[in-house]
């Protein structure tokens, strides 16, 4: 029976090959044979392929996460009412939104509850503080952060949160932003340094031999201009829209006004440490006179333009002023006595007064009358300078949580 009448209506509705093979087809199947059976034999590559493909990956996802943030980052800025340069002219291209790492790789862990919004400053001086990844808030409220350790940490402008710069640690610093009323992200991770202006809107840091300088906004990093820099130059604090850089280990500090193509300026050696600015603009400063430490008013060129040398500000740089630019606070001699000292900034001969235990940290001015510091035994030490003045100390209280291994971070800043 064939294969017709066995299925009928099987109908292929195409015609059937020929019996008939010609030499041309023969060839062709030859060949066809052949470079099938080269094909299935493995042949030593030249390159991995592997390791192609996820460097391809890797460099993929590191421009899209760059091109990612910087379109919210626009998007942000355009969404509040218009587009702004920070820094730079008008007609100059800045450079793309620069993030130190994945963001998506640092997700904290959920958090509960989310942030409080900060409160208007205590009278009293109180203060926010940090302790054991704890964020207290001077009204009592407490906060688990579900983050790393914290070295500084300031209050952002209009009651928005809290930055925290982290502790350096073998994957380098992180920047953490904390907003009121949400969960900790992360802004910048790997950084050798950072340095966060006063109002908390602009940062700058060193990553990789460069410079860079980036406006914060709505929670992004919107990136202004990026340099290269000598070995050991960081950056160290906000002096208006410039950036004060000091230029390694053994001192020397310079300017740095971010914008494309500008280098930074030149390095004043004698210049030691930086602790703010006066009203008037002058910058307070150690500098080096002859083999003596002295304060001294820097002008806009970092050249000293007044030095006082009756008392000797310690070498460890801890030290601030205050933020009307009337006192400082700073760690040094005077008298025979060594400890914190209150320097009255207006006029000349000013007058000076040990005010306190040694600072251990950053000092952190809650407002024009009120200061606050960890001491070397960890405990936080509160003073105003109209009762140092009239021959008061500052008030040192113990801290709930705090050991020779836990010291509290005090929050700098005020609203």
């Amino acid at each position: 029976m064939n294969s017709s009448s066995s299925r009928p209506g099987n109908q292929t509705g195409r015609p059937e090959r020929p019996f008939a093979v010609t030499d041309d087809e023969r060839l062709e199947q030859a060949l066809r044979e052949t470079l099938a059976q080269r094909v299935a034999v493995p042949h030593r590559l030249p390159f991995d392929p592997a390791g192609l493909a996820l460097g391809r990956a890797r460099r993929m996802r590191r421009r899209r996460t760059v091109a990612g943030l910087a379109l919210a980052g626009v998007a942000t800025v355009l969404a509040t009412g218009g587009m702004t340069q920070l820094g730079g002219q008008a007609d100059r291209t800045t450079a793309p939104t620069v993030v130190l790492g994945d963001p998506r790789g640092l997700a904290t862990r959920s958090a509960e509850p989310v942030a409080p919004v900060p409160a208007e400053q205590a009278v009293d001086g109180g203060v926010d503080l940090i302790v054991a990844g704890v964020l207290v808030t001077a009204t009592g409220q407490r906060y688990d952060l579900g983050v790393g350790p914290v070295e500084r940490a300031q209050r952002l402008p209009d009651r928005g949160g809290w930055l925290l710069t982290g502790a350096t640690t073998v994957a380098g610093r992180t920047l953490w932003l904390v907003p009121a009323g949400g969960e900790p992200q992360a802004l910048l991770a790997g950084a050798e340094e950072i340095a966060v202006s006063p109002d908390g809107r602009q940062v700058a840091w060193r990553d990789d031999g460069r410079l860079f300088s980036a406006g914060i906004v709505a929670g992004q990093l919107l990136a202004i201009v990026g340099e290269p820099a000598p070995a050991g130059m960081v950056p160290v604090r906000f002096i208006g829209n410039q950036v004060l850089l000091r230029a390694g280990p053994q001192g020397g500090h310079l300017l740095w006004r971010p914008s494309p193509g500008t280098p930074p300026g030149t390095v004043v050696p004698n210049v030691l440490d930086v602790y703010g600015a006066r009203s008037d603009g002058l910058l307070v400063a150690r500098v080096r006179a002859g083999a003596r430490n002295c304060l001294a008013l820097l002008g806009p060129d970092l050249r000293p333009r007044t030095t006082r040398c009756e008392s000797t500000p310690a070498a460890d740089g801890r030290g601030a002023v205050s933020p009307d630019g009337r006192w400082l606070l700073v760690n040094g001699r005077l008298a025979g006595a060594t400890g914190a000292i209150l320097i009255d900034l207006a006029g000349g001969a000013a007058p000076q007064r040990t005010a306190g235990p040694v600072i251990g940290d950053v000092v952190a001015w809650t407002d024009p009358r009120n200061a606050a510091y960890v001491d070397r035994g960890g405990a936080l030490a509160r003073l105003r300078p109209d009762r140092i003045l009239a021959g008061e100390q500052a008030t040192s209280t113990p801290v709930a949580g705090a050991n020779a291994d836990v010291r509290p971070v005090v929050v700098a800043g005020s609203d």
